[in-house]
């Protein structure tokens, strides 16, 4: 079965960095597209970075554009995510999704998630 287990979340302070990772398994990981997403204490839910199958290209919220960096090591079935200059707004639990095709889109499965806390 399909499963996504994010790791690297944590507290960092304003300007700091975190790395995201998620590990993925039970399926054909280079053949489709994934996604990160977000969602704050009392916010909907954010789509924050997405990557091709191939990692030929990328998609950031305008939120997270020029911070964050999305990629992708197919051959270790891992997407990571780099959070660079962290804002107290980017708190939020981050999912790893896992798209439906090999371009970014909807997905169709998720992680349980990995706390992130920007906090001096």
């Amino acid at each position: 079965q399909v499963q996504l287990v994010e790791s690297g979340g944590g507290l960092a302070q304003p300007g700091g960095s975190l790395r995201l990772s998620c590990a993925a398994s039970g399926f054909t990981f280079s053949s489709y597209a994934m996604i990160w997403a977000r969602q704050a204490p009392g916010k909907g839910l954010e789509w924050v970075s997405g990557i091709y199958s191939d990692g030929s290209d990328t998609y950031y919220a305008d939120s997270v554009k020029g911070r964050f960096t999305i990629s992708r090591d197919n051959a270790k079935n891992t997407v990571y995510l780099q959070m660079n200059s962290l804002k107290p707004e980017d708190r939020a639990l981050y999912y790893c999704t896992k798209g439906v095709a090999g371009v970014v889109g909807l997905p169709d499965y998720w992680g349980q998630g990995t706390q992130v806390t920007v906090s001096s």
